[in-house]
């Protein structure tokens, strides 16, 4: 593979899907709520191209190499079949069953891949890890045990130990019965894309079980969008909620907006209103609130919403916006260094395997 067509700038929110809010062309609208300076303008017209990306954000070490393959699967599997599918809905045209999987499968696809789930992701397998690594060596240390006695066990899917950011070391002193499991893993980019890929290959398919809709904005109001798209929302009142639903959690509402008219809707268990249904102006004064409370770190529109500064205000904090700064232009670089050394070390062990 040549670096020409080498995707090294990641987009986690698809150019495809923030076309839908063009306002000139090959532009949108931009707020951005982590700001340096309260001189920062409210909104920039941007080019789509040059937002919504960070650099090597799926890139995979395979065999050693850097692999874009995460990024190709994205859009080979998710971003270009939703292509024609989106402007069918903009155009209010009639939908088969398969246009509506796509667009579910592409909301799912849009929910996982994004820097805030990458970061909701970490902060959850840092508390995690210990204990999953100390139940997984449990686990092994029984089936070993299992298999001296002459117990079989179905083999693994091969790719999932491939992609997996995983090492077992057994160390066995020379005349002791007795060897030590240690596991190690990295916490990091390489095992937040084989929790990707998992979900969207198994998880994913509760989504497909909802009956979902597209509603429509009331007269005079428009849906925005985030670098956060996809809602999970459990509400028990108006001041009571969260965003952590799950995907097949009963009562759970799943919203994406899909254009400045058009919005993505499920909630788990229910009967959703007919497709282009208008909701009530309460109703979409809450759907725009959730969407700009979920956001991450910028907010995308068709046009300068004065509402948002209320809905979403915005943090003034150069230090902080800084920091972040700093951490993503070390990400390639700190992530391919463990990545590296993890794999290369399960290389090793697996040679010497082979010649013992």
């Amino acid at each position: 593979m040549t670096e020409t067509n080498f995707h090294r700038d990641n987009h986690y929110v698809s150019c495809g899907y923030l076309k839908r809010w063009e306002s000139s062309p090959g532009r949108l609208w931009m707020y951005r709520i982590l700001v340096s300076h309260e001189k920062v303008p409210l909104w920039k017209e941007s080019s789509i191209r040059g937002i919504a990306y960070h650099a090597h954000l799926y890139t995979r070490i395979v065999a050693g190499r850097e692999s874009d393959e995460v990024e190709r699967w994205f859009g080979r599997e998710y971003e270009t079949p939703a292509e024609e599918v989106m402007h069918k809905v903009t155009s209010n045209a009639r939908l088969t069953p398969s246009d509506w999987t796509v667009l579910v499968r592409f909301l799912a696809a849009q929910d996982v891949r994004t820097p805030a789930r990458l970061v909701e992701f970490m902060k959850r397998w840092y508390d995690k890890m210990p204990y999953l690594l100390e139940s997984t060596l449990q686990e092994s240390v029984k089936t070993l045990e299992s298999m001296k006695a002459g117990q079989s066990f179905p083999r693994q899917d091969s790719s999932l130990v491939t992609d997996f950011p995983f090492r077992v070391t057994i160390d066995v002193n020379p005349g002791d019965e007795t060897a030590t499991l240690r596991a190690e893993t990295v916490v990091g980019r390489g095992l937040w894309l084989f929790a990707v890929k998992h979900q969207l290959s198994r998880t994913a398919a509760a989504l497909h079980e909802h009956r979902w809709t597209i509603l429509s904005a009331p007269k005079g109001m428009k849906w925005f969008t985030s670098d956060d798209p996809v809602v999970r929302l459990n509400r028990s009142s108006v001041k009571n909620y969260h965003f952590d639903g799950g995907w097949g959690s009963k009562g759970t509402e799943i919203f994406m907006p899909l254009s400045p008219n058009h919005l993505l809707y499920t909630q788990v268990g229910r009967r959703p209103p007919s497709r282009g249904a208008q909701v009530s102006l309460d109703h979409a004064k809450a759907i725009r609130r959730f969407i700009a409370e979920h956001a991450h770190r910028s907010i995308y529109a068709s046009d300068q919403d004065t509402h948002v500064l209320k809905l979403r205000p915005r943090t003034v904090n150069a230090a902080e916006l800084a920091d972040e700064k700093l951490w993503w232009s070390k990400w390639h670089e700190d992530q391919t260094s463990a990545e590296r050394k993890l794999m290369d070390g399960r290389a090793e062990d697996q040679d010497r395997s082979g010649k013992t």
